[in-house]
């Protein structure tokens, strides 16, 4: 009996003692941009929990600075900065011009296939870089985590035989869907490009069933170069199905209930709040007016303010709308548009939250494309 009490101690103990585990070796390959500022964060807490984390990087890139909690490690590339920065500037100054369908769809596809091989042509550099992929292939690395814009990390994963982790927004073509087999009904879920809403007319949803169909195709010739790269890479013939069906795990950069409702799968994982982990505080010179004002903020007269820098102004807005949408505001009326000068609007609107909690605001700014010759966006 009394051997019998001492076994069952000695148990629980043991069930109650820190179990022994080992960190893991994790490659990453982001995008870089805005992309990379929401991985980061992910990054840096897997480096925290001891993970050895290696970050796989061009040498040209945008944002990448360097830091103690993981390892970068560069490759070489044959283009510039600058080239990369006016192919991007191309692509916005598509996108903020008024077009009537399908003339926007047309414009809007030509200009991203155009930035995307700019960007890919990076990935064409790497997998010329021998020393680089000796590296990796020596590494030892259990899993990668990318974001597959650009489908580099992807080809990549397949190339070291790694199993992948997609970190992600989402694909044009609603291949984030596809490819874990979620229904999306055509009568239901309006297709990229459509601008139509979840109710739709009979024509509508014609026009929907229509572009649904040229969904593939168009992904094809999108994601063109990645598929010659990853046939050369891999050598056999490779369909982006094939690319991007196989991840582990799909974690979504977007909010479900801000979606359409639909069943997902398992390895599906939606993370939008992690857009709004990293928080600033606002600029002295109006951080006092903000955080007294009450329950209201006026803002007037700002068209007179000719002088000022259009990289300035844009941040002082990111900045004060992060603060009002901390604020406990109930109710933030929809005002009209304040032209600040030829070139630049700025919209308040409502955002209505789904779950509990009190009304969102939120801005929308539009820039002539004038603007985007002298700015940093």
């Amino acid at each position: 009996m009394a051997l019998s009490l001492c076994c069952a101690w000695i148990s629980i103990l043991l069930l109650l003692l820190p179990s022994l585990s080992h960190g893991g070796k994790l490659l990453v390959v982001p995008m870089v941009g805005s992309h990379w500022l929401s991985m980061q964060e992910v990054v840096e807490k897997l480096s925290e929990r001891g993970h050895e984390v290696v970050v796989l990087v061009p040498e040209v890139s945008w944002q990448m600075e360097t830091t103690q909690a993981y390892k970068v490690v560069t490759h070489p590339v044959s283009q510039t900065l600058e080239e990369l920065d006016n192919s991007f500037q191309e692509y916005v100054a598509v996108h903020l011009t008024q077009k009537p369908f399908p003339l926007n769809a047309l414009a809007m596809y030509n200009t991203s296939v155009h930035v995307f091989n700019s960007f890919f042509g990076q990935c064409k550099d790497l997998f010329r870089s021998q020393e680089t992929l000796r590296f990796l292939n020596q590494s030892g690395f259990d899993a990668l985590l990318t974001d597959p814009a650009f489908m580099c990390g992807t080809i990549l994963a397949h190339h070291l035989s790694l199993p992948f982790v997609f970190f992600m927004r989402g694909f044009p073509c609603n291949l984030h869907f596809a490819a874990p087999q979620c229904s999306s009904p055509l009568s239901y879920v309006p297709r990229l490009f459509s601008f139509n809403s979840d109710h739709m007319t009979f024509f509508q949803r014609v026009e929907n069933t229509l572009i649904s169909l040229l969904e593939l195709d168009y992904c094809n010739g999108f994601y063109g170069e990645a598929l010659k790269l990853s046939s050369e890479v891999l050598q056999r013939d490779v369909s982006l199905m094939d690319l991007v069906n196989s991840a582990a795990i799909w974690i979504l950069r977007f909010d479900f209930v801000f979606e359409y409702v639909r069943p997902v799968m398992p390895n599906m994982v939606f993370v939008g709040g992690i857009n709004c982990a990293k928080k600033k505080p606002l600029p002295k010179e109006i951080a006092p007016s903000l955080l007294n004002c009450g329950h209201a903020i006026s803002l007037h007269n700002v068209c007179e303010l000719e002088g000022w820098d259009f990289s300035f102004l844009f941040q002082i807005s990111l900045m004060l709308f992060d603060r009002l949408m901390e604020s406990p505001l109930n109710l933030i009326n929809k005002a009209k548009n304040n032209i600040l000068n030829k070139n630049i609007r700025i919209k308040l609107y409502l955002r209505h939250s789904i779950t509990s909690g009190p009304r969102r605001v939120g801005a929308g700014l539009r820039f002539k494309r004038q603007i985007l010759a002298g700015s940093t966006i």
